[in-house]
């Protein structure tokens, strides 16, 4: 008997199992697959933060959600398919089943002893949640003890491989090609083929039981996107953030300098980074987050394009280095992966509420850019962005990232070098030489030039101190020290002309507008574009670049009876544009509970909204 087949335009999966069960491995092989299958997706990890809770516990309980097919925003609200490999994953993720969906078990693991841990009451884990959805019972521990039986390896090794078990069994059921997940795991096991070839053996063990068990559970179908040709690859905000500065330094000519220290959710582009040393990357891992900020001001005034990665409780530290970068004006970015706060919060969930401290979070009058990415494939874009403007325009760049995007991935084509502009820093001109100083500006954008130290004629010092307009030397006069402050403003407010204007999207004309900013730009432009086939019209603007916003933002945001802001904190973009544009009515959708929004609770406020 052939198996029902469901045509979807997109599909959800979640993987779901103890931290140490694979599962974020897993996901990301089958996100990889899929995308180059030429499916859009979109990724949601989602791990504790305990190094290593106690086995089998609910607060060991590690996921990952994957959405793949045509026109994919969001990692979804609900998954279709829920894989959980014990009975403390089942309790946890359960409520992220859609009706109708399908629940397929490690049935070796809901024993006594697991059902304890999970704190299940009865020994029927099924009834006891009140399951009604179909529930596939795998004997995936078995299965893979009999595959590997013959291979000698220890019983932990063996178990290690569970999840590629259950990922072999996924494939089957949405007709994912088995080869290119060898190609993946070759890869990753280059150094162990012995550890390759049991994984193999165990992909085709899940696979081969899909097919045994065809006649009782439906296989998905899943459209692909009409994709532009190219190479396309998976990739994770954090990674395209890395090859974004890299990108940079090879458009702007200036070597690629980072100085970072340690910190969830930001890790990883020190880690990327580190592995570039044949692009000439000077990647440096310093003993503080203070240190990290300060070695990348040293390397900025010295000529490199310098970057300083951290996330909220580290930008607090380094708030006294940004400051030095700005009254000397150089060019620094500086990358917040943002998590849940404040002081160590929830270092592995993801919020948005290190925006006031990016905006004003140093002593005096100290303006800066602000960007945010809006997707991990726009970590790229927004990353070769902040370096653009921290270059051309000679200011740190504060670019506001966060961990549901640093960490979540989507499909991305890998672009060509010549998509990017050239970065032309802004050197001392060979006409100006003979009557330079320090803080010689151009007369347009009022950005002063960049004199890389050891060019002949151009000898000069920066501090901290407030410097003479004119002379470059240490001043207390205050008149000049009032013109220095606003002298650094108004550069700041000039960089609105070199940046794009505010799009917006869905119905226009509409009455209302949804506005979000960074990392919640799938789940907001998903809900505006629902809402607008539902007969509910609304637009749609999403905020990259904040400080200073685009030109037209006031001419945009006036154009609406209403305003909606909905981001993943109290208010603080909303507080900023209604301080800025008094004359909007501003209405706020405000999350703050280490989780990014579903779709459904955004539409739900939005109709809530407008009803009032």
């Amino acid at each position: 008997m052939k198996a029902n087949v469901i045509d979807l335009e997109k599909v959800v999966v979640r993987f779901s199992g103890d931290s140490g069960d694979g599962m974020q491995l897993a996901g990301n092989m089958f996100t990889n697959v899929s995308a180059g299958l030429g499916c859009s997706v979109s990724t949601f990890p989602d791990y504790p933060a305990e190094i290593r809770a106690p086995q089998g516990s609910l607060s060991g309980v590690s996921g990952f959600q994957v959405s793949v097919g045509q026109g994919v925003h969001t990692p979804g609200d609900k998954c279709n398919v829920l894989i959980a490999m014990n009975p403390a994953a089942l309790k946890q993720n359960i409520k992220f089943l859609e009706k109708g969906g399908v629940v397929i078990v490690d049935i070796d693991t809901f024993k006594a002893d697991g059902l304890k841990k999970a704190q299940f009451e009865t020994e029927d884990a099924i009834k006891e949640l009140g399951i009604t959805a179909q529930v596939v019972e795998v004997p995936i521990t078995s299965m893979t003890k009999a595959a590997l039986a013959d291979t000698g390896m220890d019983l932990k090794s063996v178990l290690k491989c569970r999840n590629i078990l259950a990922l072999g069994l996924v494939c089957w059921l949405f007709d994912r090609p088995l080869d290119a997940v060898k190609h993946l795991l070759k890869n990753k096991f280059a150094k162990k083929p012995a550890v390759y070839e049991a994984n193999c053996k165990v992909l085709d063990a899940g696979y081969d039981y899909g097919h045994n068990i065809h006649a009782s559970v439906s296989t998905y179908r899943i459209e692909t996107e009409d994709i532009r040709p190219g190479i396309y690859t998976d990739i994770n905000g954090n990674t395209a953030t890395a090859w974004g500065l890299i990108m940079a330094s090879e458009k702007s000519g200036r070597p690629l300098f980072l100085g970072s220290y340690p910190i969830t959710p930001a890790t990883d582009i020190l880690h990327e980074l580190a592995k570039r040393k044949d692009l000439g990357v000077k990647a440096v891992q310093m003993e503080d987050e203070i240190a990290g900020v300060c070695s990348a001001i040293g390397a900025s005034f010295a000529g490199n394009l310098a970057v300083t990665s951290t996330s909220g409780p580290g930008l607090a530290l380094k708030s006294e280095g940004i400051g030095l970068a700005v009254i000397a004006e150089l060019p620094l970015v500086v990358i917040d992966v943002m998590r849940g706060g404040p002081s160590t919060g929830l270092p592995t969930k993801t919020e948005q509420t290190d925006l006031m401290q990016a905006l004003y979070g140093r002593n005096g009058e100290s303006p800066i850019v602000v960007v945010a990415p809006a997707s991990p494939t726009d970590c790229f874009t927004m990353a070769f962005e902040a370096c653009r403007i921290a270059i051309e325009h000679m200011t740190p760049v504060i670019l506001l990232s966060d961990a549901f995007i640093g960490n979540g991935s989507s499909a991305w084509r890998v672009p060509d070098a010549d998509e990017y502009p050239e970065i032309h820093p802004r050197y001392v001109p060979e006409e100006l030489r003979e009557a330079w100083k320090p803080y010689l500006r151009d007369p347009e954008s009022l950005v002063r030039y960049w004199a890389i130290p050891g060019t002949e004629g151009l000898a000069h010092r920066l501090g901290g101190l407030e410097k003479d307009a004119k002379t470059g030397a240490i001043s207390t006069d205050p008149v000049n020290h009032e013109k220095m402050v606003q002298l650094r403003c108004e550069k700041i407010e000039r960089i609105a002309n070199d940046i794009p204007a505010l799009e917006v999207l869905c119905d226009v004309d509409a009455d209302t507008l949804l506005l979000g900013w960074g990392g919640t730009y799938g789940h907001l432009r998903s809900a505006a574009e629902e809402l607008c086939r539902e007969g509910e019209p609304v637009a749609f603007a999403q905020l990259r670049y904040i400080n200073p916003l685009p030109a037209n933002t006031r001419e945009v945001l006036g154009h609406y009876k209403r305003v909606i802001v909905a981001e993943l904190n109290t208010g603080q973009l909303a507080d900023y544009l209604q301080a800025r544009m008094p004359e909007v009515k501003i209405e706020r959708i405000n999350k703050i509970q280490g989780q990014p929004f579903m779709t459904g609770e955004v539409k739900e406020a939005v109709k809530s909204i407008i009803k009032k």
